[in-house]
């Protein structure tokens, strides 16, 4: 075999790197792969392959599960960030064109690091000029050196499984400034509140939250069937909650019960 199956755990050579990197681009790109596969693939044991994987997973770009390894996201992992930018599109383009219609020229608007923000960002240029915060480094690249656009990019400490900067040095940058709107997303939807697989994402959309005149979620229909660790805030706590067309009457029914203010994309209603 290539690579000695009694290494140390800690053993972290070129060799080892480079199969790491093309494990998380193989469970990205198919969403699961077999354990058993990848030590065939890459003519090492099973054992050098679950610590692969532990490794993998302790940085965020997997889930290990039983015989394999999973793009898919849990309650405890977020989902690597190219399969996300992948799911529910055609919902998230929905939800982004409802939510520019909040966007007026001269406005200054904050963006998480979610992927549905991000689809936000892809139509914000053509409704400029405008002052745009973010902590999502795909959301900086892409309005970089756009005209009309003033782009402030929030530091900190950079985390390539959310390709965003999260931490303290990230919150402490978002409160010294101050916006018109936000626009954010959450992984799960509780019994009314917004869950998240990390601390650090939760701390940072807190300030998020606190430093914006009006609080936008975005949220696709997929998020009511899923589950998160860290509670984030009621959804009573934003100013309005945009779903998409695709979500449950009942999910509808039960969120006007709480009452959220809500407004369903693509309903033809006009916004709030």
């Amino acid at each position: 075999m290539a690579e000695d199956a009694t290494a140390p755990a800690g053993s972290d050579g070129a060799a080892s790197r480079e199969r790491r990197e093309k494990i998380r681009q193989r469970v990205a790109d198919e969403g699961f792969v077999q354990i058993k596969a990848l030590a065939e693939a890459y003519d090492v044991s099973v054992m050098t392959i679950h610590r692969d994987l532990d490794v993998l997973q302790s940085k965020g770009w997997l889930r290990k599960i039983r015989g394999g390894a999973t793009a898919q996201p849990s309650a405890m992992y977020h989902g690597d960030v190219r399969h996300r930018l992948q799911a529910m599109a055609e919902a998230k383009r929905q939800l982004a064109d409802a939510a520019v219609g909040l966007v007026s020229p001269g406005d200054s608007i904050m963006i998480d690091e979610s992927t549905t923000g991000l689809s936000v960002a892809e139509l914000l240029p053509s409704r400029g000029p405008l002052t745009v915060i973010t902590n999502f480094l795909a959301a900086v690249n892409l309005l970089a050196g756009k005209p009309d656009v003033d782009l402030i990019a929030l530091g900190g400490a950079y985390y390539p499984a959310y390709d965003a900067f999260l931490g303290l040095r990230t919150c402490d940058a978002i409160r010294s400034l101050h916006a018109d709107v936000l626009f954010m997303s959450t992984t799960a939807i509780t019994n009314g509140h917004c869950y998240h697989q990390s601390q650090e994402t939760v701390a940072v959309k807190l300030a998020l939250m606190d430093s914006a005149d009006r609080r936008v979620l975005l949220v696709d229909h997929s998020k009511f069937a899923k589950n998160g660790l860290h509670q984030l805030a009621p959804l009573t706590a934003f100013d309005l909650v945009i779903v998409d067309s695709g979500t449950p009457e009942e999910e509808l029914t039960a969120l006007r019960t709480r009452g959220v203010p809500l407004h369903v994309a693509g309903s033809g209603t006009p916004l709030p």
